[in-house]
């Protein structure tokens, strides 16, 4: 191999290496990152946050990347005891951000060590404040107005729920998570990270106390309908007890027309009988004693009249008399 084929392959070398070299020692920050440098797994410097190409010494320095963006937080649901000893399931969320990532690298080395921190911190801030705080406390706002259709609501379901919408809410679920934000972002700078928001996601009852009130629910929904069913009878009652009385009054006066209908009928029929009996008494007279022999006498009676019973004599008065013969 001659002199000119060697310098040519030192050449090369010494380009594939320079590109080796400068491969490594370079490097890019995006403006969602932030960054560390470690030689050796210690930080070199400060944090670098502006984007753009950086260098650093290769194969014995590295880039530990770290976001800039808001990143979030959700919490388990924790049961927890309110000052008035009820027992609910708060479930919390939070948004945060690492200001300071060369603190941040040295207490929580990642975002998964950050989220075991921020667990044991909210977690006991939410905690204390919760216990600390009344029902009404949690799930109202100081400037919520009662309207009448929830006290209409409230009285449907219990008077208790009534007597709750009107307590007086001295803070409200604002002040309180406003308490808690300010209480755990207390401690965030240790762990270079800031704690933009925190947020109360959902309140339940725990599942014995929410079965408790359910049955409360249930046996108030219970006494509501006997309520209505008895005022319903009671209606029913009344409405039938006027009806009755109605009745007899209908019926009474019916019963009264009746009578002078037939009180009317009856002397009509005696003034018809006096002006046809009048006009022949002797008619009168026959007609009385057929009747009382009508009702005196049955199908099986035999009855003995003498010739000058009366009867006879009708019949023998009445019988027509045979003509004279001219002869």
């Amino acid at each position: 191999m001659n002199r000119q084929s060697l310098t040519i392959l030192s050449l090369v070398i010494t380009l594939v290496i320079g590109g080796v070299v400068l491969s490594s020692s370079a490097y890019t920050i995006d403006q969602a990152e932030q960054a560390i440098i470690v030689q050796l797994g210690a930080p070199v410097g400060g944090p670098i946050t502006e984007p753009g190409l950086h260098f650093k010494l290769p194969f014995i320095q590295e880039v530990r990347r770290f976001d800039k963006r808001l990143l979030s937080w959700d919490g388990d649901p924790n049961q927890i005891p309110t000052r008035g000893e009820q027992f609910i399931s708060v479930d919390t969320t939070a948004r945060w951000r690492i200001v300071d990532p060369l603190t941040f690298m040295k207490s929580v080395q990642n975002e998964r060590g950050a989220t075991l921190r921020l667990n044991d911190i909210l977690d006991s801030v939410v905690r204390d404040h919760i216990s600390a705080a009344d029902l009404v406390e949690i799930v109202r706002s100081k400037d919520w107005a009662i309207s009448e259709e929830d006290l209409a609501r409230a009285q449907a379901v219990s008077e208790g729920d009534e007597e709750i919408l009107l307590q007086r809410v001295a803070s409200g679920r604002q002040e309180l998570v406003k308490s808690i934000l300010k209480k755990a972002s207390v401690q965030m700078p240790d762990y270079g990270i800031e704690l933009v928001d925190i947020r109360i996601k959902r309140i339940d009852y725990v599942e014995a106390v929410q079965q408790r009130v359910f049955e409360r629910m249930i046996a108030e929904r219970q006494r509501i309908a006997e309520q209505f069913r008895s005022e319903g009878q009671g209606r029913a009652a009344e409405i039938d007890g006027i009806t009755q009385r109605q009745l007899a009054q209908i019926t009474s006066e019916a019963q009264r027309q009746a009578e002078l209908v037939r009180g009317e009928a009856d002397a009509e029929a005696t003034r018809i009988y006096n002006d046809a009996f009048g006009a022949d008494p002797e008619f009168f007279s026959f007609f009385r004693s057929l009747e009382s022999y009508s009702r005196s006498i049955g199908d099986k009676t035999t009855v003995f009249l003498g010739p000058e019973s009366d009867y006879v004599r009708y019949l023998r008065d009445s019988s027509p008399r045979p003509e004279k013969s001219g002869k």
